[in-house]
């Protein structure tokens, strides 16, 4: 018999915190339900039009507006919507991590402009709000509570014994697991996975369950159509464990799921975990009943592997490889993002050596590197801290061969299956900003520039300037992209193994089909195969049986 919702939701809140909690709780939950009334989200799914960008709220600022209304009026008059999705990274009041130390998550920093300044944007594109539910500010009136001994907030967070033994717990970085606080009752250690300014919430409270959820229903009704889940996989702790992707862990995102396609049907989970692929896709659950999408971490190192190679080899064997998706999830793609290029996605796919290269090319370009503690006193590379145009730019060649380079990557971005999500810094032809990292002393503030929109315009204006090139192509190819039903998130791929230097995709729905052929080497290459059709870019016809693709030439070459 085919469970309800309702019953979903009980058994796994059973599962996690035992029968008499759990029942508990799933009446906290329904009564939760009910004081909402939203409507469903504007599509249910997803398709070939959805593209989606990512940015802060203060990565383009002007003198005259607000950083949000600034954003609009820039999105409003050179993107339009050729981009119809936007990921404006976490825009409430924090204490570090640019964002990802919130410290109240029902406000929107004050400089940056308010929930009427969010709720405008909503009303022009689908919005997508992290959920920065692993940890809080040490700063956030949940902790102050916390410390200050009010009863109400004493079960909010994880306390831990420092003599006990945590050589299993899997870290993401080189710092400290616990931190000592002065607690109202003494000192006490509470655990802080990512740093002593992040505070893990325990989620073992079932007042802190529903207060978070509570929150994840509010977000939507502020006009979020995706909700990111932030660094989820380390959500639910337990000694003698990784305490990373444990069942609690996923049994919560179900839940989650399931009160948000109840409350508004077509709101889309986003799990981040920048792990290793299989770990990762493991928050699909079975297909229908977890995240609706993950975050493709492998395709930035790949991507950036090929392009530094000149041979596709890799990123064709692991696309190759690539599960299928049910029709209601899929992948969600980037290249760059205000976080580095991670390695850990590529353990097993790039041998040590080949990764060893990178970290050097990534230093000799003036980025940085970040490392992560092994547990057995010794660092791995973890990070590649640099702008994905920097990261491929060559100082010996024109600024028309590396922008060519440049797009043929962004171009792999928008071919492959799932939703294409673009970094700002991309979109606008950015470089390092060197500046950003003196300033702050964080390697990833290398791919944070807040930019003044007066010259971003101007730049933009000049067609022949680095960001013009980019930004202006680059917008028209994802224009055409959003054309062609083939390119749906659920489109059939299959990988053509044509020649090592040239990525090579077949993707098909309803049929439809684009051939997608990018040309990831310096060098011209000849391809042997018989090719009908019209190229997509150019819009010019194709009949051949040799096709001779330039040094990073690009064709979507449609079958008629």
């Amino acid at each position: 018999m085919t469970q309800t919702t309702a019953q979903r939701i009980e058994d796994n809140l059973v599962f996690v915190y035992g029968e008499e909690k759990g029942r508990r709780i799933m009446k906290a939950v329904q009564d939760l339900k009910e004081s909402y009334q939203l409507s469903a989200q504007k599509k249910d799914w997803v398709d070939q039009e959805d593209v989606m960008l990512i940015t802060y709220g203060d990565s383009i600022v002007g003198d005259k507006q607000n950083p949000l209304q600034t954003l609009r009026s820039f999105l409003n008059e050179y993107v339009g919507q050729v981009i119809n999705s936007v990921h404006i990274l976490p825009f409430y009041p924090y204490t570090s991590d640019d964002g990802f130390s919130v410290q109240d998550y029902e406000k929107v920093r004050e400089d940056l402009g308010d929930w009427e300044d969010v709720h405008d944007l909503a009303g022009q594109y689908d919005l997508m709000f992290d959920a920065v539910i692993n940890h809080i500010s040490r700063k956030s009136d949940w902790f102050q509570k916390y410390l200050e001994g009010e009863e109400a907030y004493q079960n909010y967070f994880v306390e831990a014994d420092p003599d006990a033994d945590y050589s299993s717990i899997v870290r993401p970085r080189a710092l400290p697991l616990l931190t000592k606080v002065d607690h109202k009752d003494g000192e006490k250690h509470v655990w802080t996975t990512f740093s002593d300014d992040q505070i893990d919430l325990n989620f073992e409270s079932e007042e802190l369950f529903i207060a978070i959820l509570d929150i994840l229903l509010q977000y939507v009704k502020n006009g979020a159509r995706y909700l990111r889940l932030d660094a989820i996989g380390f959500l639910w702790k337990r000694l003698n464990t990784t305490s990373i992707h444990l069942e609690e862990t996923h049994r919560i995102v179900q839940v989650m799921r399931d009160v948000l396609e109840e409350v508004s049907p077509g709101t889309i989970i986003i799990t981040e975990t920048n792990v290793p692929h299989k770990e990762n896709i493991s928050y699909f659950g079975n297909g229908y009943n977890e995240a609706h999408m993950v975050y493709q971490f492998p395709l930035p190192p790949l991507t950036l592997h090929t392009f530094l190679s000149g041979n596709a080899r890799h990123l064709s064997e692991w696309a190759d490889a690539l599960e299928p998706t049910t029709e209601h999830t899929s992948f969600f793609n980037f290249l760059a993002s205000h976080d580095g290029i991670g390695l850990r996605p590529v353990e097993g796919i790039l041998d040590e050596a080949t990764i060893e290269e990178m970290v050097e090319t990534t230093k000799g370009r003036g980025g940085r590197v970040s490392y992560k503690n092994n547990g057995d006193g010794t660092e791995s590379p973890y990070e590649l801290n640099i702008n994905y145009y920097s990261a491929l730019e060559n100082a010996d060649d024109s600024v028309e061969k590396n922008v060519e380079r440049f797009l043929a990557a962004q171009t792999i971005l928008l071919s492959v299956k799932g939703v294409p999500g673009i970094y700002v810094h991309s979109l606008l032809g950015s470089l390092n900003d060197q500046a950003g990292v003196e300033e702050t002393g964080r390697a990833r503030s290398i791919n944070r520039e807040s930019l003044q929109v007066e010259e971003v315009e101007s730049e933009l204006d000049q067609e022949d300037s680095r960001r013009g090139r980019v930004f202006h192509e680059l917008l028209s190819r994802i224009e055409k992209r959003k054309q062609e039903t083939a390119f749906h998130p659920n489109a059939e791929q299959d990988v053509l193994f044509l020649d090592e230097r040239v990525f090579a995709i077949k993707r098909s729905y309803q049929g439809e089909q684009v051939t997608v052929l990018v040309n990831v080497s310096g060098q011209s290459v000849a391809l042997s195969d018989s090719f009908s059709g019209v190229d997509v870019m150019s819009g010019q016809r194709v009949e051949t049986d040799e096709l001779e693709l330039d040094p990073y030439q690009a064709i979507w070459l449609k079958e008629e």
